[in-house]
């Protein structure tokens, strides 16, 4: 069992009233939440977001990446459809953890892009995995879900641990002067879909 259902509350937000469910996998003792809204047990595909923790972006407003304005968006477009589903997971900094993502921030202030951080600090470039993804979702009762996201690999990544999904949803937002050469690693070398992205003809960010 990778995750055990803990316990549930309702959580009143700005944008109307959700469900949280508290889990836990009893291998690692990291703590995940799903954030519910609706009916998501009838059967029909559910609009879900699974998104890994970034305190910086969620909840400091940084702007080096664009975690922040998804998180937002997915809640939006959740409560305007009024059911949906966000699995948020404790994998801060794509697994390498909060402190060494700062060391990751270091490392790009000097040049390197986001991959080239993580392998200069000896971490491949994304150490995430969605093994809880389908136990917290059987457990809400979800059967099928149209995936939020702009990462063909977490829609593999889900499939492979037994979930289906339906369609994929872009979530193309939170785009500024400070997270281009961030969000075209992303393109380039982790193969995101971005179609809305156009970098800016001078781009002296890093």
């Amino acid at each position: 069992m990778p995750v055990e259902w803990i316990a549930s509350s309702v959580l009143p937000t700005q944008y109307g009233r959700f469900q949280i469910h508290a889990f836990e996998d009893p291998n690692t003792g990291k703590e995940h939440v799903a954030l519910v809204m609706g009916d998501v047990a009838c059967g029909a595909p559910v609009l879900t977001r699974i998104h890994s923790e970034c305190l910086t972006g969620d909840a400091f407003g940084s702007q080096r990446c664009d975690c922040g304005p998804q998180l937002d968006m997915a809640m939006k477009l959740i409560a305007k459809e009024g059911r949906g589903v966000i699995l948020y997971l404790r994998q801060e900094g794509r697994g390498i953890g909060l402190v060494n993502k700062i060391r990751a921030y270091a490392l790009q202030d000097q040049g390197a892009d986001t991959v080239e951080a993580n392998e200069q600090l000896g971490f491949a470039p994304d150490l995430r995995e969605y093994s809880m993804c389908g136990k917290m979702l059987r457990s809400l009762k979800v059967s099928t879900i149209k995936l939020m996201t702009n990462n063909p690999l977490k829609v593999h990544a889900v499939e492979q641990h037994g979930f289906s999904v339906s369609e994929r949803v872009p979530l193309q937002t939170g785009i500024n002067p400070h997270n281009v050469n961030y969000l075209q690693t992303k393109i380039d070398k982790m193969g995101h879909m971005l179609e809305d992205y156009v970098p800016p003809a001078d781009d002296s960010s890093r």
